[in-house]
C-alpha cells in the first residue's frame, strides 16, 4: 500500500518555503547573524510565554516568564526564579542550549569577520607587490625580445 505524496497542485509545505527563502540569497556573515538573532529572539519570546503556562506557580505572569527567558538565553541566569516542573525544565534546557549556541555563533561570526578583513589586507598588499613585480618582468622580457630582433636584423640570421 502506498501513501499519497504531496499534491502537485497544492502549495509547498511551510518548512520548504522557509528553506527556499533562506537559500535564495548567498549566506553572508551579516545575514547569518540576522537569521540567528531572529531565531533566538523568537524562541526566547515563545519560551517566556510557554514557561508561564507550564510552570504557572513560579511564573505567575508572562512578564516573569519573559524576564526568565531573557536572563537564561543570555546565560546570565540570576536564579531569582527557576522552573520546577519537568516541562518547565525541558523548556529551560532548550533556552540554555539556544543561548550557548547563540553566543558561540555570534563570537565566531565576529572573529570570522576580523580574520577575513585581515586576510584581505594581507593578500591585497601581497597581490599588488606580485602584480608590480610581474609587470617589471614583462617589461624586461619585452626589452630582451626587442634586443634579439635587433640582433637578427644585423646578422641576417635567425636564432634557432
Amino acid at each position: 500500500m502506498t501513501t499519497p505524496g504531496p499534491s502537485a497542485a497544492g502549495p509547498p509545505p511551510a518548512h520548504m518555503r522557509a528553506v527556499s527563502a533562506l537559500l535564495r540569497k548567498p549566506l553572508t556573515v551579516g545575514r547569518a547573524a540576522r537569521i540567528i538573532a531572529s531565531v533566538t529572539v523568537t524562541v526566547t519570546i515563545i519560551a517566556g510565554v510557554l514557561i508561564h503556562f507550564t510552570d504557572g506557580k513560579n511564573f505567575p505572569n508572562i512578564g516573569d516568564g519573559l524576564w526568565w527567558a531573557v536572563q537564561t538565553v543570555t546565560t546570565v541566569g540570576y536564579g531569582d526564579i527557576v522552573p520546577t516542573s519537568v516541562t518547565g525544565r525541558l523548556v529551560a534546557a532548550l533556552v540554555m542550549l539556544l543561548g550557548i549556541g547563540f553566543l558561540t555563533v555570534v563570537t565566531a561570526s565576529i572573529t570570522s569577520t576580523f580574520i577575513e578583513a585581515a586576510r584581505r589586507r594581507f593578500e591585497g598588499g601581497t597581490t599588488n607587490a606580485i602584480s608590480a613585480r610581474l609587470d617589471q618582468i614583462g617589461a624586461r622580457l619585452d626589452a630582451i625580445e626587442a634586443g634579439l630582433k635587433n640582433l637578427r636584423g644585423h646578422d641576417g640570421d635567425e636564432f634557432r
